[in-house]
């Protein structure tokens, strides 16, 4: 038997249809967490590794941390629309088969700063994980342009979710 084979295996539940993402939690080496959406399934492999689940058209936020003896040698926040069976994707490690990345941000002061906007739009009693997806692209482009984004608002979100109700 193929052992890396077989541990890819075990780390991909067997439920159809969803998009999966192994989080990996080695204190103060290697963080990978999720900083919102609602998983649908968890799969524990390990004490260190687990297997969440999402399904199609959800959104969750990636955070993916490590360090060596000399440091952060990795911060990154990826904000992720899951796809359905069959519709095009983006690869992302650790995140299976992928997904729409809405939002990619490098190096902790682009992390922390995706990380203050969703904290700002979770003060105003909106879960992220509902928040338009052309809002999150909005907030990368902003970031990429070193330019402030602009704030989400309630009748922005009032407006994605009227439209979600006529959307087939």
């Amino acid at each position: 038997m193929n052992g890396a084979a077989d541990l890819r295996r075990a780390a991909t539940p067997n439920v159809a249809g969803l998009t999966h993402v192994e989080l990996t939690w080695i204190e103060k080496r290697i963080e990978y967490w999720i900083r919102f959406g609602q998983e649908v399934h968890e799969q524990i492999l390990d004490r260190r590794r687990r297997v969440v689940s999402f399904p199609p058209h959800s959104v969750f936020a990636l955070v993916r941390w490590a360090s060596n003896d000399f440091g952060t040698v990795l911060s990154r926040i990826d904000i992720v629309r899951a796809v359905s069976p069959g519709e095009p994707y983006q690869t992302l490690p650790f995140v299976r088969p992928g997904g729409d990345i809405l939002l990619k941000a490098e190096s902790w002061r682009h992390v922390e700063r995706v990380l203050q906007i969703v904290d700002a739009i979770e003060s105003s009693g909106i879960n992220p994980a509902e928040v338009s997806p052309h809002h999150w692209r909005h907030v990368h482009n902003r970031l990429v342009a070193g330019q402030e984004p602009r704030n989400y608002t309630a009748q922005q979100h009032r407006a994605i979710l009227l439209r979600r109700r006529v959307e087939p």
